[in-house]
């Protein structure tokens, strides 16, 4: 019996070790949680990347004329809040989700009513040496309404074209003199409207400036309370044929940049810029070709004209003086009508061009001095 107790020993130490291991396995618990990784990266407090950007903050709200990175975000609240309401629209699919929603989107209008047309039964294929390939088509797409040809059309844009506000056809023959009095009278009957007819000669002059340098800053002298500083830029449409100048104050630009809300904007129109054939009476009792007393009219060659419209916003703080004065300006700047006035004439007018091609390049030869003193010489 002795010689047996050894291994009983050992049966029973190794039974019970086997017991203690299994009892305390199903005794373990495990506190580990499982976290959304993006909702934590989501909801970390952004300090450390504003100190990360704080220099290139601060470097860009001295460069704007902002006081610190506070008048800055001022300054930028509503693009702030323009791409919150973006963000907002992209991130409702993913709280659906964990509310436990449908991920569908939302259906588009012209897909009202259209109920999905079942899946139909895939036929069982049979073992052959042939095998053929079906496609699934989708269905037909609703047809774009086409456009009336009774509206008027306008760009993207929103500018209307000049067959919009003229009838060309009609307006083709007219000579310049009787074109010009038929666009004078056409806005005269709006006490804040603009017009001018400029020779396409000198519009190629200030386009060729104006697509090289399509922003500038032009004064209007006060003669009480000094002069107002005007940022001016240019667009192109291709699609209306017209360039469009807009002004707005330097002030309000400097706060809203592209927000900025212009006071005054002007469209050229390029369409009647090529030479055209129009019909001028050259006499009167004359006899003509037939014989008969009366007047003879004959087809010149006219030159090309280019048709200026323009408005000023009301309740903006500026005068429709001031807007006519900011258009003489652009078309001096921009290298309209340079032949006049001499050399005299011709070398203010390079004195002007250069103060254009600095403020274009940034250049420190700009300053508002020179441009003041320029000014001053046109009035």
């Amino acid at each position: 019996m002795a010689a047996l107790r050894p291994p009983a020993l050992r049966h029973l130490l190794s039974h019970q070790t086997r017991v203690l291991r299994t009892t305390a396995w199903h005794q373990q618990r495990r506190w580990a949680q499982v976290h959304d990784v993006r909702f934590l990266a989501t909801t970390q407090q952004p300090r450390h990347i504003l100190e990360k950007y704080r220099q290139k903050l601060d470097e860009k709200a001295r460069a704007e004329g902002h006081a610190d990175i506070d008048s800055l975000k001022a300054a930028y609240s509503d693009k702030i809040k323009a791409l919150r309401k973006e963000t907002d629209a992209v991130t409702a699919p993913l709280d659906r989700a964990r509310a436990g929603g449908p991920l569908t989107p939302p259906p588009s209008p012209g897909s009202e009513g259209h109920q999905p047309q079942p899946q139909q039964p895939q036929q069982p294929q049979h073992q052959a040496t042939t095998t053929t390939t079906t496609t699934t088509t989708p269905p037909p797409q609703p047809p774009t309404p086409p456009k009336s040809p009774s509206s008027p059309s306008s760009s993207a844009t929103g500018i209307k074209p000049l067959s919009a506000i003229l009838n060309l056809p009609k307006v083709l023959p007219l000579p310049n003199t009787t074109l010009t009095n038929l666009w004078r009278q056409h806005h005269s009957t709006h006490p804040r409207s603009l017009c001018a007819v400029i020779p396409a000669t000198t519009y190629q002059t200030m386009d060729t400036l104006a697509r090289q340098h399509p922003h500038f800053v032009l004064p209007v002298p006060h003669p009480q309370q000094g002069a107002e500083i005007h940022f001016c830029q240019w667009t192109w449409d291709v699609e209306t044929r017209s360039a469009t100048v807009l002004f707005t104050q330097l002030a309000e630009y400097k706060v809203r940049g592209e927000f900025a809300v212009p006071h005054t904007t002007v469209t050229h129109y390029l369409d009647l810029v090529g030479g055209r054939r129009v019909v001028k009476h050259i006499g009167e009792g004359v006899e003509g070709k037939e014989g008969e007393q009366g007047q003879v009219q004959e087809e010149v060659e006219e030159e090309g004209v280019v048709l200026m419209q323009g408005m000023v916003v009301e309740d903006r703080g500026v005068k429709v003086e001031d807007a006519q004065w900011l258009v003489m300006c652009l078309q001096r700047f921009y290298g309209g009508w340079d032949g006049l006035g001499g050399q005299g004439g011709l070398e203010r007018a390079e004195e002007r061009r250069r103060l254009l091609e600095w403020f274009g390049k940034g250049d420190e030869r700009f300053s508002v001095e020179k441009l003041l003193e320029q000014a001053e010489r046109m009035g």
